[in-house]
């Protein structure tokens, strides 16, 4: 069955791997003294061991804007389009954004630099460690289409990290009913934190109910676990094992994604 992955990434089962931007103008950890040019220099060294280690996409997000907001300040998403435009010439494969956690502006994200897709927290309600979270998947969508991103591709986080469902829904039935009102692109599938392992008996249900849309591994994938998630999963997202020494706070290490990469092309 040919999906949209296969048109955007032309590989079977791509890996994604992630462009983890330092603190922004605004979050707690910002950099002063190194300022917008040290995040931009981050950006474009992390973005050349990702593609010279062979991965198939890359997603960049303001990681480490911790702790994150439901609703940006509107210098996040600016500051994002600043750096991806001063490294968009350099970005070889397919990419996407992530505005942690805002949908809204991930989506204008896309739109301005030409992300080809957006994860993000489109639909329900959680209790999370940022609050009670709340989303307004009919109102996200119809601004999708006001800004001209119809061809954004749109990935749902449907387990999401550092939150629970508010409601008493089993998964099977939240896949399905996600699935059919709100016409996600793609699933993703967590584990509690990033770099966390995703439990291969949810990525199972998830795949089982999700019908022709594509399911994302989105946690914790190493070498030693990708056979296994790939049984389930269309597609891997990596972070945290691309780290040096698989630290979530370190920089990306080619190595590691060579590693990675070689036991994702042997299991295509």
């Amino acid at each position: 069955m040919n999906t949209w992955l296969d048109d955007v990434f032309t590989v079977s089962k791509p890996i994604i791997g992630m462009c983890h931007l330092p603190a922004l103008p605004g979050d707690p950890a910002y950099d002063r003294v190194g300022g917008v040019d040290a995040i931009i220099a981050h950006a474009r060294r992390e973005i050349s061991a990702l593609q010279d280690g062979g991965v198939d996409g890359i997603l960049i997000s303001n990681e480490f804007s911790l702790p994150y907001l439901t609703e940006t300040e509107p210098i996040t998403a600016i500051t994002m389009a600043r750096v991806i435009g001063e490294v968009r010439s350099e970005l070889a494969v397919p990419f996407g954004v992530n505005v942690l956690w805002d949908a809204v502006r991930s989506i204008d994200l896309a739109v301005a630099t030409g992300a080809a897709f957006v994860r993000e927290i489109f639909t329900g309600v959680y209790a999370s460690d940022f609050g009670l979270w709340n989303t307004n998947v009919g109102r996200t969508a119809r601004h999708r289409q006001s800004v001209s991103g119809g061809d954004v591709r749109l990935l749902f986080n449907i387990v999401p990290e550092a939150a629970a469902y508010v409601a008493d829904r089993d998964l099977a039935s939240l896949t399905r009913s996600t699935v059919f009102n709100c016409v996600p692109d793609g699933l993703c599938v967590s584990g509690l934190t990033a770099g966390a392992p995703t439990d291969t008996s949810t990525l199972g249900i998830v795949k089982d109910n999700a019908g022709d849309t594509p399911v994302f591994v989105n946690t914790g994938v190493r070498p030693d676990t990708l056979e296994e998630s790939m049984r389930y999963a269309d597609a891997g997202i990596v972070g945290t094992f691309f780290k040096k020494d698989g630290r979530f706070e370190n920089a990306v290490d080619e190595s590691r994604v060579r590693d990675l990469m070689s036991v994702a092309r042997s299991v295509r």
